[in-house]
């Protein structure tokens, strides 16, 4: 079994995707797409920035939704990508609806409308506590739990991503966040890196991003994906359009279960998966995670 990984928010640069636009019509009509779409100047902002506006919430999940899949449509148009050569799909966060929408869940306007949501009703959610992510390298989620117990006190933090052995990032308040160094040193853990993001993902703190979105998703027309879609919540392979709707509401509040996904995957049978751009920390997070998997490198460039 082959499987494309898809990224999530984080692997944004300026200038993605823009070598497959240059090069294949196919690609660059998603990114025009795109803008005719959303009524907002999302070419020009990947490839001139300024990077300020290209990490804000808002704009960065559209443009990595919309790059991911221009860099498989230039790819497809030079001969080196066949759909049918994959069997399932998976992505970090944002890449879960990438994941859908390569695989036929909902259409690309559709899922384009449904990330551009998904990013203002997460960066509304944001502005209303003030709250951060930060990640504890070198915890295993026991160690991350209890930090959480420590640190919390009368406010919210909690285990929001499960990325690889080692590699646990924590969401919460800001108040919160700031004891988590001390807490963090009691459990022995090496380091904390307080993340550049808008706000506590994967966090009750979203609970009025799953609200809008649960709206935003039932006037979505779908239909079941061709392949199995693994989803971050439950870190298993989902086909049923009602569960998807509700899986992916869950998300933006409930842990990304990464590791556990791409353990998933290998005990099922996957031996090779593909990372499109933009990024390469799906790639490096499967190395831990599940060695028995080869990663294949889709760079935009040899289309």
């Amino acid at each position: 079994m082959r499987a494309l990984l898809f990224p999530g928010q984080g692997a944004q640069e300026i200038g993605m995707g823009m070598l497959a636009c240059a090069k294949h019509p196919a690609a660059r009509d998603l990114f025009l797409r795109a803008d005719e779409i959303l009524g907002i100047p999302l070419t020009r902002i990947v490839r001139e920035g300024p990077g300020e506006d290209l990490t804000r919430t808002e704009y960065a999940q559209p443009a990595i939704f919309v790059t991911s899949l221009a860099v498989l449509a230039g790819r497809r148009a030079a001969g080196l990508f066949e759909d049918a050569s994959f069997q399932a799909a998976a992505g970090l966060s944002l890449g879960e609806y990438t994941a859908h929408c390569f695989a036929g869940t909902f259409s690309f306007e559709d899922g384009l409308k449904l990330v551009r949501a998904r990013g203002l009703a997460m960066q509304d959610a944001a502005t209303r506590i003030p709250s951060g992510m930060t990640s504890l390298v070198g915890a295993d989620p026991a160690a991350a739990e209890r930090v959480c117990a420590r640190a919390r006190g009368a406010g919210v933090l909690v285990v929001a991503n499960l990325n690889a052995p080692g590699q646990v990032v924590l969401s919460g308040d800001c108040e919160a966040l700031a004891r988590v160094p001390e807490a963090a040193t009691a459990e022995g853990i090496r380091r904390c890196i307080p993340l550049s993001v808008a706000g506590a993902f994967h966090s009750p703190l979203m609970a009025p991003a799953r609200d809008a979105l649960e709206a935003a998703l039932a006037a979505t027309t779908m239909h079941a994906p061709r392949i199995p879609i693994w989803s971050n919540v439950t870190a298993a392979p989902v086909q049923d359009v009602t569960t998807i709707r509700m899986l992916l509401a869950r998300q933006v509040v409930e842990p990304v279960r990464w590791e556990e996904t791409m353990r998933g995957l290998e005990a099922a049978g996957c031996h090779e998966a593909a990372e499109p751009p933009p990024g390469r920390v799906l790639s490096a997070l499967a190395r831990k995670c599940a060695p028995g998997i080869a990663m294949l490198a889709l760079p935009e460039e040899e289309a």
